[in-house]
């Protein structure tokens, strides 16, 4: 039961965020890009006040996977820069902080774009 717990954790923490951002959409007039963004940010924001910490220390995978996750990896990049490097850090600490994610990202679309041929929905 105790190997179970960590993957319950997750899911129930990922869940959360995903209904948070379904009930946005649903409730609101948000857009879903807005809706994104606004994960991002308050991912940075909860990140750069501490909170963001624990919850990944609790939900694991479900709070480091989502968008609010990449927004706590770009403000704990940008503190880490900034210690290391002085102001300057916060020009570079982030997308350094993401690097490895932004470049898996590309490659996956390119090797997406050049496995399969798109076409129209209709």
């Amino acid at each position: 039961m105790e190997t179970f717990l960590p993957y319950l954790r997750a899911f129930l923490c990922g869940g959360a965020l995903c209904l948070i951002g379904q009930i946005l959409i649903d409730k609101t007039n948000l857009t879903p890009a807005r809706i994104l963004v606004s994960y991002v940010v308050a991912g940075v924001i909860l990140g750069g006040v501490g909170i963001y910490p624990y919850l990944v220390e609790w939900g694991g995978a479900g709070a480091t996977v989502p968008l609010t996750g990449f927004g706590y990896l770009l403000a704990k990049g940008v503190a880490k820069a900034v210690a290391e490097q002085g102001p300057l850090g916060v020009l570079t600490g982030g997308i350094t902080a993401a690097a490895g994610g932004i470049t898996a990202a590309i490659l996956f679309g390119l090797l997406g774009a050049l496995l399969f041929k798109s076409r129209s929905k209709s």
